[in-house]
């Protein structure tokens, strides 16, 4: 039987901020797919369970206009919920963002989602995991091997994660770094992760310190030090940032279809990365909120031709993005 103090021992916090908090924006971009044991949504609201420098929290959310409620269980709940603030984008600025009047598409999804902010968790390794694991796969095949990882070497988050009556039941926190940085081979390729993908995860976690330290750099800096290390590339470090940093000009620079979707939306054509580079220098310090805003506008080309075949072996090719 599941202790009622299980259940009801949760710190709370309410906060007010001068937007109204989008965050489904903020959790769709944290969730790794809809199986995440990490991220739920629940009703209008989402439940996040995650490892804070003062140990696991899970923390229930609730929005309604500018105004987020929030309960959190677990050791880390204090740093959580004063974390709060900046998850929900409150550090974000986006008072110099201007769209061009060429980019109709843009400033119509100005318009329509004037409110959107760029969150950031500030746990770099949280975020650096799986954006290793998505390095040269699909969407599908990382976002399994994310699940099922965790599954095995994450641990069940605080709180109502225990109670099977609970809409959190079953969730977890991920992996602590030394746990990350002992998994053996034969346990990453069981989840369908070869080395090209394992190796940079491990070192990373091996250096997750120095990682964390980033927060405190500036976003120049921040990219540098994380393309530092062995197998981490434009595309990781950038989708790192987005998340950890809260860095609204990492646009996701080498992804298979981010540039093809940025292009097609404001020219008609899909273009290449280089082309998508020229495109977006005029919104530098914003790239990565163009990426969004035209994402959360739906502005996609569509798909004209059959999706990736998954492989069903390991190692994988190569296809492009690190």
């Amino acid at each position: 039987m599941v202790s009622p103090d299980l259940v009801t021992s949760a710190a709370t916090r309410t906060v007010v901020l001068d937007f109204e908090v989008m965050l489904d924006s903020i959790m769709l971009g944290l969730r790794r797919g809809p199986g995440d044991p990490t991220h739920r949504r629940v009703g209008n609201g989402w439940l996040r369970a995650s490892r804070t420098p003062l140990g696991p929290v899970l923390i229930m959310l609730s929005p309604a206009g500018a105004t987020a409620r929030a309960k959190a269980w677990g050791d880390g709940a204090d740093w959580a919920l004063e974390q709060l603030p900046r998850l929900l984008g409150g550090l974000d600025d986006p008072s110099g963002f201007r769209p061009l009047p060429e980019h109709p598409p843009l400033v119509e999804a100005q318009r329509r989602f004037p409110q959107f902010r760029v969150g950031r968790t500030e746990l770099v390794l949280e975020a650096l995991v799986p954006a290793c694991l998505e390095q040269v796969v699909t969407g599908k095949e990382a976002f399994r091997a994310w699940r099922l990882l965790v599954g095995e070497f994450g641990e069940l988050a605080p709180g109502p994660a225990a109670d099977p009556e609970s809409p959190a039941y079953r969730m977890r926190v991920p992996p602590a770094p030394e746990t990350w940085a002992r998994v053996p081979t034969w346990r990453f390729l069981a989840a369908g992760v070869e080395q090209r993908r394992s190796r940079p995860l491990v070192r990373a976690a091996g250096r997750a310190a120095a990682l964390e330290r980033t927060l405190t750099r500036s976003n120049a800096d921040a990219d540098r030090a994380l393309r530092s290390l062995p197998g981490i590339g434009p595309w990781t470090s950038a989708e790192v940032r987005q998340r950890a940093h809260g860095d609204a000009d990492a646009w996701s620079i080498g992804d298979y279809h981010v540039g093809k979707a940025i292009t097609w939306a404001l020219t008609g054509q899909k273009l290449d990365d280089d082309a998508c580079t020229e495109l977006l220098e005029p919104y530098r310090g914003h790239r990565f909120r163009v990426q969004s805003l035209l994402g959360l506008a739906g502005l996609r080309p569509p798909r004209r031709g059959p999706r990736f075949t998954l492989p069903t072996h390991t190692p994988y090719a190569t296809r492009g993005k690190s």
